[in-house]
């Protein structure tokens, strides 16, 4: 009987893959991608800048730079302030030591003594001051935040206002009501005219460039 043997040669099978050593995997790493903070120092450094701008941007043709202080109050509630303030008003979150920034070298720097906590800033683009600062009173009336979140501060014509003298800009007068008192004192008795030049130097200043801007536009559309 014939004995039959298992063949010497194996079947040809592929090649084990070979062991990588350590130096050698290290060698065909991909490229090490940034690390996500300096990714992310980048990125708050970008809208740390983009801010500074905002504020330089809003503070051109600004009559007056006021701050709120904010703490407490809800996004809604800022929004709320936000659609009640005049379309000539902006009002801007933003950290104290980015709006010092922003307002230095400025007649606007006055307002550094107020930049302490959280605050909110108002930006008015109009003369109408008392106009401008009225919805946020009576937001802190209608949410009873007097106490709390009050403002802390402004600049007028180059001059700070602490929150004691705030009285001073909401009764300024009108536009309307320096023509008026202007023209009254023109038509009427040499003592009105006197009476008027003898008011505050901020008030007469105000009612003679107010006439003098009449006196302009009706001659351009003469």
């Amino acid at each position: 009987m014939e004995t039959s043997f298992l063949p010497t040669t194996l079947p040809t099978t592929k090649p084990l893959p070979a062991f990588r050593t350590h130096a050698a995997a290290a060698s065909i790493r991909p490229q090490q991608r940034p690390r996500r903070s300096t990714i992310r120092a980048a990125i708050t450094r970008g809208r740390k800048e983009e801010t500074v701008a905002t504020v330089r941007e809003q503070l051109e043709g600004c009559y007056l730079l006021a701050g709120i202080k904010y703490e407490g109050l809800t996004v809604k509630q800022l929004q709320g302030i936000r659609d009640a303030l005049p379309e000539t008003c902006s009002l801007l979150v933003a950290k104290n030591t980015l709006v010092g920034k922003a307002i230095e070298g400025t007649p606007w720097e006055a307002l550094k003594p107020c930049m302490k906590g959280m605050n909110a800033w108002l930006f008015v683009h109009t003369e109408e001051v008392p106009t401008a600062l009225k919805p946020y009173r009576a937001f802190q009336k209608e949410e009873r935040v007097e106490e709390t979140n009050d403002f802390v501060g402004a600049v007028f014509e180059g001059k700070f206002y602490g929150p004691g003298d705030f009285k001073t800009l909401e009764t300024m007068p009108s536009r309307a009501e320096v023509y008026a008192t202007l023209l009254g004192a023109l038509q009427g008795p040499a003592t009105s005219l006197v009476a008027t030049l003898q008011a505050p130097a901020r008030d007469v200043v105000a009612v003679l460039s107010a006439y003098v801007r009449k006196l302009e536009e009706e001659a351009g559309a003469a």
